[in-house]
């Protein structure tokens, strides 16, 4: 292929690389201003606007924005032609120097792991963890930060995602409602209560496929709180979900007390009332969930069965460093997940092609001895001391597979029904990527899964994607780990209906995102997908795949920041939530492959040309 006919992005890709993202002038690709245009302010946004960071190694300190962009100008005028055949020595010296420091940064990620893993805070359960805690005092910052996160419609979380919105608005509401003095409490009460009444009911007649965990159990209980304190004010009332929480609460007054670990712990705080009820684990907590605990500890000091509240002192402690947010009393939705992050950190290299790299060697080897000790044939849960599931035990499988081992395929036994798999023994509605990762282990493992794969095949949307997931809010999650799946162990696999809705979902901004904007994770599924797609397409798919992936690379490389720590959150619990290192393992996978795709581009271009 001659090195001319690379898309005008792909040569705007080598250029970004060269001077390293930060300007376009004399970009192949930049956009010709009209006169008007060019009067108009840039707008600023972007993390990487605040400073650039330098190679982790060898690399310069950093610069302030302004300066580095005056040198990366200047560097850009030395540089060739971004059409020519090679990069130039100081852009391969670019490229090289960010691959290195994504590595680094890989590396260091996977060597931290033995820390019971990092998920960003949550609203919902640092609202139910202060209204239990009950004393403002030593809480002023957490009580701040909890106000500071209301949007400026009156609700809690992201507009994205209407209907995970309700659970953090709910327990925001009732804990500030009681912190009437704090300042700012009153008028975050008053534009949740407006909020509020003006939402319209997600749950009046059904109950959505990808309700949030523990829905039917924590908004009726959450409704009726709200109706004894605040009167006759027109909330919605949920009524779907009243006939599932009255028909699990018949099943949990026929139990003394669940065993540690068992699922429906995690929501103790909408159901629990005596301690005899549970038990913290190991780690001090009650079902992995901050909220549950806090509830837990607080009718333990009521009753007067205080042996166990030091241990839950100080799970609550941890928990909340895990959210690095600096501030006592803001906790995470989930924690810990000493199983789900390692796991899922581990398939996501294997997706970008480097699950074998020699820079994770190590890091890998201790990985894998830990979870080949740890799985039985019962499987493994998101945590040590939580309840197995099949999605977490589907994922182990996968990279146990892959590191060399021969894991014992029986762990899924006890999540098959039929020849499906439901996530946990007795869920409502079955999930579609827990069976995308069943289907991917059985593969793995060289056994039969005809029927998996034609279930993974029948969920697909019209466009021939994957989404109404109950684990993840963005469609590109469940497609980029479907294509991984139906692709394995059979080369030539090809999907044009998947490919082409793929390429057409890419924004005009180069990203890709299921909200109203682009994020860096889901650019990286839709990049691991692609990945996968590429290596059975003619060559005319393959420059339609090449030029997605250059227009990808630059908006990544605008925004890419070492070691920045990501905010958006797109995995679904009891409301949307950030598992901080899992997030940040894909954005950097993502980044490496997308630099790798374009110097394996440029360098098939000028072996043609020569």
């Amino acid at each position: 292929m001659p090195l001319r006919s690379i898309g005008r992005r792909e040569r705007c890709m080598l250029h970004c690389v060269q001077v390293g993202g930060g300007d376009r002038s004399g970009c192949p690709a930049r956009p010709r201003l009209t006169r008007r245009a060019a009067r108009k302010p840039m707008r600023r946004t972007g993390p990487s606007m605040g400073r650039v960071a330098a190679p982790e190694q060898g690399g310069r300190p950093a610069l302030p924005v302004r300066r580095a962009a005056t040198g990366l100008r200047r560097r850009a005028r030395r540089l060739p032609d971004p059409g020519s055949r090679q990069l130039s020595a100081e852009g391969t010296y670019r490229v090289n120097a960010l691959s290195e420091q994504i590595l680094s940064e890989l590396r260091h990620l996977l060597i931290e792991m033995s820390d019971g893993g990092s998920v960003g805070p949550s609203v919902y359960d640092t609202a139910r963890a202060l209204q239990f805690h009950g004393n403002v005092t030593g809480r002023q910052d957490a009580y701040a930060w909890l106000i500071a996160q209301q949007q400026a419609d009156g609700g809690w979380g992201s507009a994205d995602f209407p209907l995970f919105r309700h659970a953090p608005t709910w327990a925001a509401l009732l804990t500030l409602q009681r912190a009437d003095p704090l300042p700012g409490a009153a008028d975050a009460v008053q534009a949740a209560t407006r909020f509020l009444e003006r939402q319209p009911d997600p749950y009046a007649h059904s109950v959505p496929e990808d309700a949030p965990i523990g829905a039917e159990l924590i908004l009726p209980q959450l409704c009726g709180e709200a109706a004894s304190l605040l009167g006759g004010v027109g909330f919605p009332r949920h009524p779907a979900l009243l006939p599932l929480r009255q028909a699990c609460l018949v099943k949990l007054g026929a139990v003394a007390t669940l065993p540690s670990g068992h699922p429906l712990l995690h929501s103790w705080e909408a159901w629990g009332t005596s301690p005899t009820t549970a038990c913290p684990d190991d780690d001090g907590s009650i079902g992995i969930s901050p909220a549950a605990t806090a509830a837990w500890r607080a009718h333990a000091v009521t009753h007067g069965s205080t042996p166990q509240v030091g241990r839950t002192d100080a799970y609550l402690q941890a928990a909340s460093r895990a959210t690095r947010s600096g501030i006592e009393g803001v906790v995470p939705n989930v924690w810990p997940i000493n199983v789900f992050e390692p796991c899922w950190s581990l398939y996501t290299l294997h997706l970008a092609g480097l699950f074998a790299h020699p820079a994770f060697a190590d890091a890998v080897r201790v990985i894998v001895a830990q979870l080949d000790a740890r799985m039985g044939v019962r499987g493994l849960g998101p945590a040590l001391h939580f309840a197995a599931d099949a999605d977490d035990t589907s994922v182990a499988l996968c990279v146990l597979r892959l590191a060399g081992r021969d894991p014992p395929v029986d762990a899924l036994r006890d999540f098959e029904i039929g020849e499906l798999f439901v996530t946990f023994p007795g869920e409502r509605n079955a999930s579609v990527s827990t069976n995308i990762h069943a289907l991917h282990a059985l593969r793995l493992l060289g056994k039969p899964a005809a029927g998996t794969s034609y279930y993974v095949e029948a969920n697909r949307n019209p466009h021939g994607l994957w989404d109404n997931e109950k684990w993840h809010v963005s469609w590109l999650y469940p497609t980029a780990h479907a294509v991984a799946a139906l692709a394995q162990g059979k080369p030539q696999w090809r999907d044009e209906r998947a490919l082409a809705a793929l390429l057409q979902a890419q924004r005009d901004d180069g990203g890709w995102g299921a909200g109203r904007a682009s994020s860096f994770e889901e650019t990286a599924y839709a990049l691991f997908a692609l990945h996968v797609m590429d290596g059975s397409e003619e060559p005319t798919g393959r420059r339609r795949i090449a030029q997605a992936v250059a227009r990808a690379l630059e908006w990544m490389l605008a925004r890419h920041v070492a070691h920045a720590l990501p905010q958006t959150a797109l995995w679904i619990g009891k409301e949307l939530y950030c598992p901080t290192r899992v997030v940040r393992v894909a954005e950097l996978a993502g980044l490496w492959l997308a630099l790798r795709w374009g110097r394996r581009v440029l360098a098939e271009g000028a072996g043609a040309a020569s």
